[in-house]
């Protein structure tokens, strides 16, 4: 990268920064587009609703690194943050299990209820762990690869390849393999302690 193209990107930076945005307001955002998001898959709109879950996924990204760079992030910042995204996740599986639901796919409803609770799982056992002092990114299935998992099933589907329960057993057979590291891992690290 060229010598402009660094000063034009830290001019950016920095007007964004002096700019009244907030990280709160990028949580938020994310959070809309992903209410937006399962509306669209509950209405069949599956290439929209996978677009707006990947944008809004994008926004959760997006939140915590602004927050550091900017310096405007606050404790009940990182809060919502945290609680959001575990409310984007579960709102567009919810749609999703819908979907299923109306087909009386009662299998794939059920591996929906697996892969929410088993999300829902990853984040508490790293939370868990960290408020015991171990850290525990750990597993195959963190929140980004989960979106993955989620958003491509959305699109394919979108596209005429009905993957979109293949895509849920994936993610509650990834999920749980995750929380199951995490336990193991949290476990190897206090007793070695």
């Amino acid at each position: 990268m060229n010598s402009t193209a660094r000063d034009y990107q830290a001019l950016m930076r920095s007007r964004l920064i002096e700019s009244r945005l907030t990280p709160n307001a990028i949580s938020l955002t994310g959070f809309g587009l992903c209410v937006v998001a399962a509306v669209l898959v509950w209405q069949d709109y599956f290439l929209l609703g996978g677009i707006a879950f990947i944008v809004g996924s994008v926004c959760d990204t997006l939140d915590g690194r602004y927050s550091r760079m900017s310096g405007k992030g606050t404790p009940f910042g990182a809060f919502l943050d945290s609680t959001l995204d575990r409310i984007e996740e579960g709102v567009v599986l919810t749609a999703v299990a819908f979907q299923f639901s109306d087909r009386g796919d009662d299998l794939a409803v059920s591996a929906v209820v697996v892969a929410v609770l088993a999300s829902l799982m990853v984040s508490y056992t790293r939370a868990r762990a960290e408020a015991l002092g171990v850290e525990c990114k750990v597993g195959i299935a963190d929140r980004a690869v989960r979106v993955v998992i989620l958003s491509a099933a959305l699109l394919l589907t979108s596209f005429g390849l009905d993957v979109l329960d293949i895509g849920v057993y994936v993610l509650a057979t990834l999920s749980v393999i995750t929380v199951v590291q995490r336990i193991w891992h949290v476990r190897s690290q206090l007793v070695a302690v």
